[in-house]
């Protein structure tokens, strides 16, 4: 892997900057979706042969960051291009890549991303919604909660199970993963809103799936037999992992542009205030943490750039361990980043006219969603390490 980036990411970078900076803090999320999607940019990952712009993850990411690094993050680029899209572009059926890949490239059509439940959070171990065949149809049965932007999204990728069955023995109770994509308005598929304190354009949400009945196409992949075994009900777990790599790449993407947005207003903010006819940028205790928070920022970058890398040259082993420690670093960066910006800024870092309060809160769910950085600390030590697990 280069570090040095391409020209054609510089241009990428400097043409999404500009679409990020016309929009601003303040945007409207729905006019930067058309735009975006219009000019090719949320699509960036998605082939080709269905209007997107055939490249990967690490264009993808470079799309989210800049956007964040303008004040004008897009969270459902994490959940409908990155996620979903990655899943239906690698697993779906010929039916289903025509029917959602073309919408999702050009904005027209999102998806959300239903996985974490009550009792389970993101553990796939842990998952009770379950599918049970009814003929050739299937029926949903669960709860999930915080699922983003189910209320703007025409379809929620649900993680569900089904139960394995012998040839000798029938059903053996044991439970498998499986996806299902569930358009938002099919009969028993509820939602209601989370109260959050939480101020962003997607709204949080708690699904309920009461038999909710599926035709069998609805199945990501099809049946068994699908793609020399990388679909339907064969295939939940491989198509499981190969979203969620990109979740944690985006989600870095997501904390590194918050970080790098909040760092600028502190910058430009301790060149220009002077205080005894100096400005606080000259004096080390406002210097000094500012710059180590651009130092961190940009060692996070260079790891979700690495996983990013690895997960596009198909290494989903060795990109599962990068993906995971960029999120890590960039959650941990871009809090500290948003931290030291506030502060910098002193009562003003309050005030909504400089817009940095609320991201005390916003930095936050790069440490918590989609995984805790504990459970970060636990794939690493328990993967990379080899140490044995608590659990």
């Amino acid at each position: 892997m280069s570090i040095t980036e391409s020209p054609e990411h510089k241009s990428l970078r400097q043409a999404v900057a500009a679409l990020g900076n016309r929009h601003g803090r303040n945007h409207d999320r729905e006019a930067l979706w058309q735009e975006a999607g219009k000019l090719g940019y949320l699509g960036v990952n998605i082939p080709e042969e269905y209007g997107g712009g055939g490249q990967g993850i690490t264009e993808l990411s470079i799309v989210l960051e800049e956007l964040g690094a303008a004040g004008c993050p897009l969270l459902m680029l994490v959940v409908s291009p990155a996620i979903c899209g990655t899943v239906i572009t690698r697993f779906g059926t010929d039916a289903q890549k025509q029917q959602w890949l073309p919408g999702i490239a050009d904005g027209t059509r999102t998806m959300a991303f239903g996985i974490t439940e009550p009792d389970a959070g993101s553990n796939s171990h842990r998952i009770t919604t379950t599918a049970r065949r009814d003929g050739t149809d299937w029926l949903l049965t669960g709860r999930k909660v915080f699922i983003s932007g189910v209320d703007i999204a025409d379809a929620t990728l649900i993680v569900g199970r089904t139960e394995t069955v012998s040839s000798k023995e029938g059903r053996t109770g044991k439970l498998k993963p499986c996806l299902f994509i569930v358009p938002r308005d099919t009969p028993g598929f509820d939602r209601r809103q989370i109260d959050m304190e939480l101020h962003a354009a997607e709204k949080q949400f708690e699904l309920t799936l009461d038999d909710v009945r599926l035709p069998a196409e609805a199945l990501v992949g099809g049946g068994p037999s699908h793609a020399f075994g990388s679909g339907g009900e064969d295939a939940g777990l491989l198509q499981l992992f190969a979203g969620l790599n990109p979740e944690r790449v985006m989600t870095a993407a997501f904390g590194i542009g918050m970080g790098r947005y909040a760092l600028s207003r502190a910058v430009e903010y301790a060149r220009d205030r002077t205080v005894w006819n100096t400005p606080i940028g000259a004096h080390q205790a406002i210097a000094h943490p500012l710059a180590q928070a651009h130092i961190d920022l940009e060692l996070a970058r260079l790891m979700m750039r690495k996983a990013a890398h690895l997960y596009d040259a198909g290494d989903d082993i060795g990109a599962g361990e990068a993906a995971n420690m960029a999120k890590y670093a960039a959650g941990e960066a871009c809090v500290k980043a948003v931290d030291q910006a506030v502060h910098t800024l002193g009562g003003n870092g309050l005030t909504r006219e400089f817009g940095l309060a609320s991201l005390i809160t916003a930095a936050r769910v790069a440490r918590i969603a989609p995984v805790s950085r504990e459970m970060i600390l636990n794939y690493v030590s328990h993967q990379t390490l080899g140490l044995p697990k608590s659990y």
